[in-house]
């Protein structure tokens, strides 16, 4: 998408977004969806309930029996409170808060239930690893931390205190307290390695999905981009005899018309730009020849001076700066055709929208060289920059767009009697499809640089607020400069 169709109304606020598709959210965090916990929990009631009453009833342990079913209906209660939650709400999505509450009245549940049924004595004190575990994998470092202390403490109340385990009628069963001991200490153990464990795979496992998701990123993107190169040598083969017809009429116009009038000047034009499509569209068909362009270097002001040449000559001010370290000469750097390409397809976005100036200028640095291009037009409109650098994005009716390339053709005809002003500049790229910052992007990114965008060269008259666009490409020296 071209910055002139993703600018449609001037607007105060700021952006400095990066356009790399992933940013660096935190890890994790989303937790397991309400119905996911609803499903666990009954699974746990039902399996307490079978294990309490088969001990009460085929094992005939003396075990409290009421205060463990009251227990155990608590944490039934709960589980109907939430799916009343779910048919109200809705409430299906992950959600990290909600799962680590959740967990934190399991662990407390099976907590009271085991101080009940013998505390670490029952070999049931095992499940308290569970919950913790579960949080390790789905919840973010702080949540999954409280549960692991919660578990913990848990623990060490159930050391100190709980009632005696259920046992045959007139059999006594004490365990000694250094076992007892080795089971807290086991239980300890259990608990941060198993959730360390787990935190650790469900960390390579995130960072293998987002590699994957990346990549096909990536992929998606280059296979647009070779679909329309398809399209350009398509076009190129297509447009030949169209552009020789409009050649042949517009010199048989010129033939025909008085030598100073206006329709000679028109079929000029006409003549004019029907070459130089010819010209683009050679370079479109051609195969590159050897690898010496590739390899060719320039001073950096060099490269951005043949950027912006092809642009000048309107009622628009060019800067062409660069800002080096004290005492340190401008780099030299490749001049790769993607670097050209890119650089220009920018400068000519902000020259469609720039009102007096357009501002290109390098930064170099230690480990960087950065260079942005500014214009102190009506800056990015805010619904667009979530899509910036999508194709087939625009913003510009073309109806209006038709009459800007109208109004330009008339204008250029007699470059003497109507120049284009700075107050309305017009390009012949609005409206166009939508795929200008697309390739722009692609092909800079190909490079090793990264764009951004953000605010631009003018304030807005009301408030004295920034407006304006500002594209920023970044590469590290390496991938650009030439190793002296």
């Amino acid at each position: 998408m071209t910055s002139t169709e993703a600018r449609n109304a001037p607007h105060g606020a700021s952006y400095s977004e990066p356009l790399n598709g992933w940013s660096d959210a935190p890890r994790r965090g989303r937790g397991f969806s309400l119905r996911t916990l609803i499903v666990l929990r009954w699974l746990t009631i039902v399996g307490q309930s079978a294990a309490i009453l088969t001990a009460y009833q085929g094992l005939h342990f003396p075990l409290p029996l009421w205060p463990c079913l009251i227990v155990i209906a608590i944490s039934a209660a709960v589980n109907v409170g939430a799916m009343a939650r779910v048919r109200r709400l809705e409430a299906s999505l992950p959600d990290g808060r909600q799962t680590a509450i959740h967990l934190g009245f399991d662990i407390f549940q099976l907590g009271v239930l085991l101080a009940l049924t013998g505390g670490l004595e029952n070999p049931f004190c095992l499940l308290l690893v569970a919950p913790v575990t579960i949080a390790a994998a789905a919840l973010p470092g702080r949540q999954a931390l409280m549960l692991g202390l919660l578990a913990l403490i848990a623990v060490g109340v159930l050391f100190f205190w709980s009632e005696p385990l259920p046992w045959r009628p007139h059999e006594n069963f004490h365990l000694p307290t250094l076992y007892r001991l080795g089971m807290a200490m086991a239980l300890v153990t259990g608990v941060v390695f198993t959730a360390g464990y787990a935190w650790r795979v469900a960390a390579d496992a995130e960072k293998l999905e987002l590699a994957l998701a990346t990549t096909q990123d990536v992929l998606q993107r280059e296979q647009r981009l070779a679909a329309l190169g398809g399209l350009a040598a398509a076009a190129a083969h297509e447009l030949g005899t169209p552009l020789a017809t409009i050649q042949v009429v517009a010199k048989e116009l010129q033939r025909a018309s008085p030598p100073d009038s206006d329709a000679a000047e028109d079929a000029a034009l006409i003549l004019q730009q029907a070459e130089r499509c010819r010209g683009i569209l050679t370079q479109l068909s051609q195969q590159p020849e050897g690898d010496d362009a590739l390899y060719a270097d320039v001073s950096l002001k060099a490269l951005l001076e043949e950027v912006v040449e092809p642009h000048r000559g309107f009622d628009l001010a060019f800067e062409v700066l660069v800002k080096t370290p004290p005492g340190q000469p401008a780099p030299r750097v490749r001049r790769l055709p993607e670097v050209v390409h890119g650089l220009s397809t920018l400068v000519e976005n902000a020259a469609d929208f720039a009102a007096t100036t357009v501002r290109v200028q390098a930064v170099v640095d230690a480990g960087w060289i950065e260079i942005d291009i500014l214009d102190d037009g009506p800056g990015f409109a805010s619904d667009i920059l979530p899509r910036l650098g999508e194709p087939y994005v625009t913003s510009r009716p073309q109806g209006k767009a038709r009459q800007a390339l109208a109004a330009q053709i008339a204008a250029a005809a007699r470059p003497s009697k109507r120049r284009p002003t700075a107050e309305a500049p017009i390009a012949p790229s609005q409206g166009g499809m939508g795929l200008g910052f697309f390739i722009a992007r692609t092909l800079l990114e190909r490079t090793g640089g990264s764009v951004s965008v953000g605010q631009g060269l003018a304030q807005s008259e009301a408030r004295g607020s920034p407006r304006g666009a500002r594209v920023a490409v970044r590469w590290a020296r390496p991938a650009l400069e030439v190793a002296a």
